[in-house]
């Protein structure tokens, strides 16, 4: 039976019929409800974090990895190819950033000694020399640690005659020396330092320090640990500062004569007097 108000063959699918009232009348038809769009934040992209957004340095990568092999390998032993695998680049794109193995060899010495003499860039002569001397052990005992291979590469470099690297270290490495020297001096003329000469106890510092990355394995055969232990690297800088620190300090009876010394190149007598016999 067709219900008592007729049929509706233009009712909208969004309408519903309105029920019938108890009396048997049409009720009043309800208002259509509009349909809703679906909202934005929906289907929005989220946008991408910060590391997402950050290129990758692929300079900087290919340096890793070519330090790496050229710290195991040398220059002669490595090529282009295993740079390039292990970076994970193509081997034209190494040799976009670099236009051959010798360029990529010399740019690789040119970052580890930027970062293995910023240590020695901070001395200055307005320090306390002891407070100088222990943070630069501590700072160099930890490139020891955390950059083994970037030390191995530049005593490799060294042993062979340093034959790409000479003009550098003519340059750069002599002159922020020279500099620091006058840092040290400066320290033995006031009396806060004893009587030593700068190019000397920066050597020994370098050979000191820089030995636990080159001679790791022979470290490790002797006494089981290497610096990645914690309380070994700890063993280890406050032996090598107090060795250091006890052999430059100044002592308090002799802080006078010492500062006399200084004048004269910071050699006692004794060893001025053999100096000049080995000159004649």
């Amino acid at each position: 039976m067709a219900p008592p108000w007729g049929e509706e063959s233009n009712m909208s699918i969004d309408t519903k019929p309105a029920p019938a009232a108890r009396n048997g009348t049409r009720a009043p038809a309800r208002a259509a409800t509009p349909r809703r769009k679906p909202e934005a934040a929906t289907t929005a992209r989220k946008p991408r974090s910060r590391a997402a957004r950050v290129p990758v340095d692929k300079r900087g990568v290919i340096l890793s990895a070519a330090l790496g092999l050229f710290s195991r390998f040398g220059l002669h032993g490595t090529t282009v190819d295993q740079v390039a695998a292990r970076a994970g680049v193509s081997k034209s794109n190494l040799l976009y950033h670099f236009a051959n193995k010798e360029e990529l060899y010399v740019a690789t010495l040119r970052d580890l000694l930027d970062v293995w003499l910023e240590p020695l860039r901070a001395f200055r002569a307005d320090q306390d020399p002891r407070e100088a001397i222990a943070d630069y052990i501590r700072a160099k005992l930890a490139l020891s640690r955390d950059r083994p291979d970037a030390s191995r590469l530049f005593c490799l470099e060294m042993i062979q005659g340093a034959p790409l690297l000479r003009d550098d270290l003519a340059r750069e490495l002599r002159e922020l020396v020279a500099t620091k020297s006058a840092v040290i001096r400066a320290w033995v003329s006031a009396g806060r330092l004893a009587p030593v000469a700068p190019h000397h106890l920066v050597f020994a510092l370098w050979a000191t320090t820089q030995h636990y990355a080159d001679f790791a394995v022979q470290i490790q055969a002797i006494t089981g640990r290497t610096l990645d232990d914690p309380a070994f690297f700890e063993e280890a800088v406050a032996n090598v500062q107090r060795i250091v620190l006890d052999g430059v300090t100044v002592q308090a009876a002799g802080t006078q004569a010492m500062a006399a010394l200084a004048a004269t190149g910071g050699a006692p007598a004794p060893a001025r007097r053999r100096a000049a016999a080995a000159r004649a």
